[in-house]
């Protein structure tokens, strides 16, 4: 057993960020991808031990770990075929450098179900750029858009680890001016045995940005199932879905910039394309959840994205409820001529695929904010304006939900990383006002306090309650006034009122209510149209 080359493996590593060990191997291997197999064990100052494989850059192989714990950590490696070069042992000192790298996990029943690497509740904002790494590829300089999202109070990203050229009907990608297939050969000619380096070089460095920054990539592992190789499962075949998820999983579960591995977007696609709820979907969707937590030792969330309506996910993955620790629920809400501008129903139907389930969840999709000066290349977009956005975002985090939202600048088709739509400063004063003006982790949807006359779809008010200290948020999406029942223990003569107004990020001053239980934005009139959010507290 020979020790491992000081010069190609690190003596040191701060906790939380990335060493990685570097091996050459002694013997030729005719398909280094699929006919070597290398093993990293790491046995922390405590005893606990972490399993990783290494992956083939193309020239060597390469081991990328990070340590979670203080102290001298024990490494070896082995591999299958025995290769002197790949089988090797030494240590390294895990220590604290005082840097806190931005982390978050699942955590159901703590907050909203999310919370950071110290453990607090964590309100998630994020935006949706698929084709980051694409876009990079080609030339883009995408640092500054990360550093700007993060500056804005933004957490995440969501990114796919493949590139699709084309989303029906007429989603191609201008930006795209060379190839970004990530494996070899080409898609008229796939070698799924192999992988471009140059493709993955691009990756390696934009997620080590993103690490750098403090903002979290969501990787989604499998782009939509409609899509080529996705699409073509007697080409793309389990074995071939392996190899490529280990890839993913070996080159980059050790980044702090990794957050969540996505199986697919709109899972529901598996296995023939046909976006359709069914139940060999289901399993497939534990099956990869399952893989990602045996190849994965650093405890990242393994997540689903949600399409077609189905049944709730509660009811879809019972027979194993704990593969999967997050939903990245897809729900529009209205997007038609009439009623687009209110996300009606979105509220409505994430209630419904969520109810039961004991897992995280996030708002991931609700439809992506037009640009007018853009070509309308998805006619589902087109009445997907700023309104939608900032009515669709309330309604997710009134349901106790952070939100993930994108817009046509960045999200897949068009490239303008540079100018910000509308609907990104009603997000972040969204983001503000959980963040800043209440205890969002304690809040909980509570629609059974609204009295009154039903009101139509749409136009409901929309109420969280801290049971703890009598706060209640109340979203009026249209204006006008909320009857609260008698449940809410707040009596009407000890409240203050304040309105914050979701288009300002302004909260005003507060103002004592009168012994009426029925609340409303001051010098509003009913159904003006602009929607308000009352703070009562209690005085």
């Amino acid at each position: 057993m020979t020790g491992i080359d000081t010069e190609r493996a690190p003596r040191t590593v701060p906790l939380g960020s990335v060493g990685e060990w570097l091996l050459d191997a002694r013997r030729s291997h005719a398909d280094p991808y699929t006919g070597v197999v290398v093993t990293a064990r790491f046995r922390g100052p405590s005893g606990a031990e972490k399993e990783i494989e290494g992956f083939f850059d193309g020239r060597r192989f390469r081991v990328r770990f990070s340590p979670g714990e203080a102290g001298t950590w024990q490494v070896r490696t082995t591999s299958r075929p025995y290769d002197e070069g790949l089988n090797t042992e030494g240590r390294f000192e895990a220590v604290e450098d005082g840097w806190v790298h931005r982390t978050l996990r699942a955590e159901p029943g703590t907050g909203w179900g999310f919370v950071d690497g110290g453990g607090s509740p964590m309100f998630v904002l994020g935006d949706t750029a698929y084709h980051l790494f694409g876009m990079a590829h080609c030339g883009a300089d995408v640092v500054p858009y990360l550093e700007r999202r993060r500056a804005q109070g933004f957490d995440l990203v969501r990114v796919r680890a493949h590139v699709s050229p084309f989303h029906p009907p007429e989603g191609f990608s201008d930006w795209q001016t060379r190839s970004c297939w990530p494996w070899g050969g080409s898609p008229q000619c796939p070698m799924f045995d192999r992988f471009d380096p140059a493709w993955f070089e691009t990756v390696d460095r934009i997620v080590t940005e993103a690490s750098r920054i403090g903002i979290g990539l969501e990787v989604i592992v499998e782009g939509w199932g409609m899509e080529f190789p996705f699409n073509a499962r007697g080409m793309f075949t389990a074995e071939w879905e392996d190899l490529w998820l280990r890839h993913l999983v070996a080159r980059y579960d050790a980044f702090p910039g990794v957050w969540i591995w996505t199986v697919m977007n709109e899972y529901e696609y598996y296995p023939d394309g046909v976006p359709s709820h069914s139940r060999v979907a289901d399993l497939w969707a534990l099956r990869m959840a399952r893989r990602v937590k045996e190849l994965a030792p650093h405890g990242k969330t393994v997540a689903v994205h949600n399409g077609p309506p189905g049944p709730p996910f509660a009811e879809r993955f019972a027979v194993d409820p704990d593969a999967v620790d997050a939903v990245m629920v897809q729900s529009w809400g209205s997007h038609d001529a009439a009623e687009g501008f209110l996300a009606t129903g979105l509220e409505t139907r994430t209630g419904e695929l969520l109810a039961g389930w004991h897992g995280a969840a996030l708002l991931s999709e609700y439809g992506y904010e037009r640009n007018p000066a853009l070509p309308l290349r998805l006619p589902l977009h087109e009445h997907c304006d700023p309104e939608h956005t900032r009515r669709g975002a309330w309604r997710g985090a009134m349901s106790g939900l952070g939100v993930v939202h994108g817009f046509d600048n960045t999200w897949g088709p068009f490239l303008d990383l540079t100018h910000d739509q509308e609907g990104v400063a009603a997000l972040m004063y969204l983001a503000r006002f959980f963040r800043e003006h209440v205890a969002f982790h304690r809040l909980r949807p509570a629609p059974h306090l609204v009295a009154g006359q039903p009101t139509a779809p749409g136009r409901i008010p929309l109420v969280l309650h801290d049971a703890d200290d009598g706060t209640v948020v109340v979203y009026l999406p249209v204006g006008g006034s909320v009857e609260l029942t008698p449940e809410v223990g707040l009596p009407a003569s000890d409240a203050v009122v304040r309105v914050y107004d979701p288009r300002t990020g302004v909260l005003s001053g507060p103002r004592k209510q009168s012994a009426s239980r029925v609340f409303t934005a001051a010098g509003d009139a009913p159904d003006d149209g602009r929607d308000q959010v009352l703070l009562i507290t209690r005085s």
